[in-house]
């Protein structure tokens, strides 16, 4: 994998918008079941119940993204990590905006460092 150029401000700032822009969080994976999606695996913006709600049991509103819905066979990834998908993209929704904070508490790290006069 060839190392990325570092991000500029503006792309920093662009990733940024874009977390900003998104469905408030947290969000949560949840597993849901109904005769269309079958065995459906969701990003949520409430947390999984543990009992495979069935529609109309469950709020489609808050249904944010589906890694896998069989009947009919129209999201299903072919790798088949539905879960691993689902749980990357709900922790992408608070992971982000820390990351960038993260970012950006680092840089001002180091242009400080870069502001000390030098020692002889």
């Amino acid at each position: 994998m060839d190392t990325p150029n570092p991000l500029t401000d503006e792309e920093l700032s662009e990733i940024e918008d874009l977390a900003g822009a998104a469905t408030p969080g947290p969000w949560h994976v949840r597993q849901l079941d109904d005769d269309f999606a079958m065995s459906l695996v969701a990003i949520s913006t409430v947390p999984d119940t543990g009992t495979g709600e069935r529609w109309p049991d469950f709020d489609h509103r808050q249904i944010v993204a589906a890694t896998l819905v069989q009947q009919p066979r129209y999201v299903d990834v072919a790798d088949e990590r539905w879960d691993e998908n689902a749980h990357f993209i709900a922790n992408a929704r608070q992971d982000i905006p820390r990351l960038i904070a993260e970012i950006r508490r680092l840089r001002r790290i180091l242009d400080a460092k870069d502001q000390e006069p030098e020692e002889n």
